[in-house]
């Protein structure tokens, strides 16, 4: 049993139905051992009772057997209608054998007798630590069907995304090695940013943290990415997982036609908060290839350019704007920082890849928005 720990605790609210005045006043002398000394309300009646019980919520009620205008089974009867969670303990010169018996089959939680009334701390509190207990299970077990809930609803998802990323990923594949390559990538672009997640208790992660891991999984050279450290920003999950596929698209087409496709060739990643809004700042980040192959405008969006601008524009709410200059290809990504903690769902871009299933990427034209590839279309 957990035991109750009075002294970390507010003191407790005790509700005494005693009629007789001296009785009550030695009542709460061994309750005032209790430390702290509880709150205690003494009431004589029916009447007074049913208001007291409407009035506030009590901690445990101690009741004598036998009252003026109504008997203490019918008090229990009552508190057990009203306030189940409450322990009801009978304090009583009168209570028999068979009259306790009876006591705890109606749900009384122990009973005391005034001749022994130096039990009736030790009573209370044995009480209060068992109602503690069923709280703290109650609890416990509420949690965990939260967090069943939340796992089936993000295995769903997760498995949904990856339907989506295998189908649509088949469709720009010129050949089995490409679609292994361009599959494998993305799958350990979700699979990094949910191991990030866990190492949070799927909680928020630095922004720094997903650049990170995202990073490692393409680039032994460290040199060759540059991240300019900016303020520290934590990203709920939802948009974590969203803009590791980002930055996996980025990477991609990086490796295989941009900058870290030359040998000398590398990439600056930078970021820093937007101007200040009553209504929060957006994140501003920029990803800059540098030395690398000349870059050429190409003439269709493929499905890594068409991941990138839904996931942003309609998952983080924000702007893609991607430069591709022939000394290299720069991005400038930007989203309200509020809106990704509007976390109603932690299934990131997997309305986007919903919608991606039914397009045909093939029949998506360029004009004059982003699209990635110098060789090809599809990144």
């Amino acid at each position: 049993m957990v035991k109750f720990d009075f002294s970390r605790h507010l003191p407790a609210r005790v509700l005494v139905l005693e009629d007789s005045a001296l009785d009550a006043e030695l009542i709460c002398e061994h309750l005032n051992t209790l430390k702290p000394p509880p709150e205690v309300r003494r009431v004589a009646t029916r009447g007074e009772y049913l208001k007291a019980l409407d009035s506030m919520g009590f901690d445990v009620i101690l009741s004598d057997f036998s009252l003026p205008d109504f008997d203490g089974m019918t008090a229990l009867e009552i508190a057990h209608a009203r306030v189940p969670e409450t322990p009801f303990i009978f304090v009583s010169g009168v209570l028999g054998e068979e009259a306790a018996i009876e006591s705890f089959r109606r749900g009384a939680t122990d009973y005391v007798l005034k001749q022994r009334l130096i039990r009736l701390p030790a009573a209370v509190e044995r009480a209060l630590s068992e109602a503690h207990e069923r709280r703290e299970l109650r609890r416990a077990e509420h949690h965990r069907e939260l967090l069943v809930r939340e796992l089936s609803h993000r295995v769903k998802n997760t498995m949904a995304m990856v339907m989506s990323i295998v189908r649509r990923t088949a469709k720009g594949a010129d050949d089995v090695d490409a679609y292994v390559d361009n599959l494998t990538g993305r799958l350990r672009a979700m699979a990094d940013a949910h191991a990030l997640l866990f190492e949070t208790n799927w909680r928020e992660a630095q922004l720094q943290d997903v650049i990170r891991r995202t990073v490692t999984a393409y680039i032994r050279d460290p040199a060759r990415i540059e991240v300019e450290p900016g303020p520290a920003i934590r990203l709920t999950p939802k948009t974590a997982l969203a803009l590791s596929m980002v930055l996996n698209e980025l990477l991609t087409n990086a490796v295989k036609y941009g900058a870290l496709a030359h040998e000398r060739g590398r990439v600056a990643i930078r970021w820093s908060r937007g101007q200040e809004t009553p209504s929060g700042s957006d994140l501003v980040l920029y990803w800059c290839e540098i030395d690398g192959p000349s870059v050429r405008v190409p003439s269709k969006s493929g499905f890594g350019t068409i991941l990138i601008q839904r996931t942003i524009e309609y998952e983080l709410q924000g702007n893609v704007t991607i430069d591709y200059s022939p000394a290299g290809l720069t991005c400038r990504l930007s989203f309200p920082l509020q809106a990704a903690d509007d976390d109603e769902g932690l299934s990131a871009a997997d309305d986007v890849l919903m919608e991606l299933e039914g397009l045909d990427h093939q029949n998506v034209q360029f004009v004059g928005a982003p699209g990635f590839g110098q060789k090809r279309q599809e990144s």
